[in-house]
């Protein structure tokens, strides 16, 4: 399998990737942008552009904003609000997995900032309906947090008639270079359906075969055409505007805002999925399974793009992380809540393996038929090498809350910690 010569994608990645003569993938490519383009410059753009969308009346709001209780949400925030001034309306989708921490994260993001939130609380019964639908059709079980996440922003800009909504990065823009930042592509119905959601629309679930109905999915359906027009829906995203770099900034929310982090089982990055207790655990282990790799390989490829690792020290966190099993414990916390055996969990996951990847050996086991690992000492990677200029060092803060325990989903919970004194976090070396 053909491995890019200076990060840790292959030519197998979901979102489609190439490579140059060089042996440089399309990502890395784009990546490059980030200490080329004018930052400035492209900051007035966007200043230029929120203009355009701010409320005259006052009386109602500038733009919707999407967060949860982890990755870029405080980031976003402090832009939108705190630096452009503008009036944001956030809006949650509650994914159901959520950690204590992530719970906390929101509930500050929601009063440290003083802005108005929108919660969406999709019926517990539905949610376990679809993911065993998704995990059957598709092997998934986070389609439903992907979709509610996508669309419940979408559908209130069309409700509310507020017609701009601030995303943080475009995944394919960032990861695998589907598009320069000059392109400054906005969020469309069509990239959600072949790439966030794994080709299904929420009425393609519907049928004999899943047994939902359209009743069931009708929370996560996209706005027609027709409605996004009459408001003018727009969708941009932040990373076309400003150079991204999701360490440096969650390090500035850290010291600003007292964001917290969480450790992770299979992966060194304790700063982006805090709020989930299965994206970095079972989810990452299911994506590993069908694609043979999983979430450190992401973490570690950002890494040796902004010049934190070198490939080598990359490739050291995958054979370190990426076999690592889910904790037990959030394993029987999935299962019991979904109500499947362990074994009839992996049987359906096996049966989306990409056979480009893995082959049955004997025994009935599963190999992979290459792997970054085996790629280390791979010819003309010097001569494309970043120089590496910082350290991967992530923060571990101290809880808010330290006498709690990570045991249980919390499906609603208040997070506000009376008489909290303030920021205090330790460096680790990831």
């Amino acid at each position: 399998m053909n491995y890019c010569k200076r990060c840790l994608y292959s030519e197998n990645h979901p979102l489609n990737i190439t490579f140059d003569k060089e042996g440089v993938c399309s990502g890395c490519r784009v990546h490059e942008e980030k200490d080329e383009l004018d930052w400035e410059e492209r900051g007035k753009r966007l200043n230029n552009l929120f203009k355009d969308f701010r409320n005259k009346s006052g009386r109602s709001y500038d733009c919707i904003v999407p967060v949860s209780g982890a990755r870029a949400s405080y980031f976003i925030v402090h832009i939108v609000k705190n630096v452009y001034k503008m009036n944001p309306l956030l809006v949650t989708y509650n994914k159901q997995y959520n950690t204590k921490t992530g719970i906390r994260n929101l509930a500050y993001l929601r009063t440290t900032f003083g802005c108005d939130m929108l919660t969406q609380t999709v019926s517990p019964k539905t949610v376990k309906k679809i993911t065993r639908a998704t995990l059957k059709k598709i092997g998934s079980m986070y389609w439903h947090c992907l979709a509610g996440q996508t669309v419940f922003p979408v559908q209130n800009a069309v409700r509310l008639k507020i017609p701009l909504i601030i995303w943080g990065a475009h995944q394919g823009c960032d990861q695998v270079g589907m598009f320069s930042h000059l392109d400054e592509v906005e969020m469309t119905r069509k990239y959600r359906k072949e790439h966030d959601l794994m080709g299904y629309e929420a009425e393609d679930l519907v049928g004999e075969d899943t047994g939902l109905t359209e009743d069931d999915v009708r929370a996560f359906v996209y706005p027609h055409d027709k409605e996004l027009e009459k408001v003018g829906v727009r969708g941009i995203y932040l990373s076309n505007y400003m150079r991204w770099d999701s360490k440096r900034q969650h390090e500035e929310m850290i010291n600003r805002y007292g964001y917290e982090t969480l450790g992770q089982r299979r992966t060194f990055d304790v700063y982006n999925d805090v709020d989930c207790f299965h994206y970095s655990g079972i989810h990452d282990h299911i994506k590993y399974l069908k694609h043979g790799y999983g979430k450190v390989v992401d973490h570690a490829t950002r890494e040796i793009r902004l010049k934190r690792l070198t490939r080598e020290e990359g490739i050291d966190f995958v054979e370190r992380y990426e076999t690592i099993q889910p904790d037990p414990g959030a394993l029987k916390l999935f299962l019991d809540w979904i109500g499947l055996t362990k074994e009839r969990l992996y049987d359906l996951i096996d049966s989306h393996r990409s056979s480009s990847v893995w082959k049955k050996v004997p025994g009935a086991k599963w190999q992979l038929n290459d792997t970054i690992k085996s790629h280390k000492q791979d010819k003309g990677v010097d001569s494309v090498r970043l120089e590496k200029k910082g350290k991967c060092e992530f923060r571990l803060t101290t809880p808010k809350d330290p006498g709690s325990t990570e045991d249980e989903y919390v499906l609603i919970g208040r997070g506000y910690v009376d008489n909290w004194k303030g920021v205090a976090a330790g460096d680790v070396n990831a």
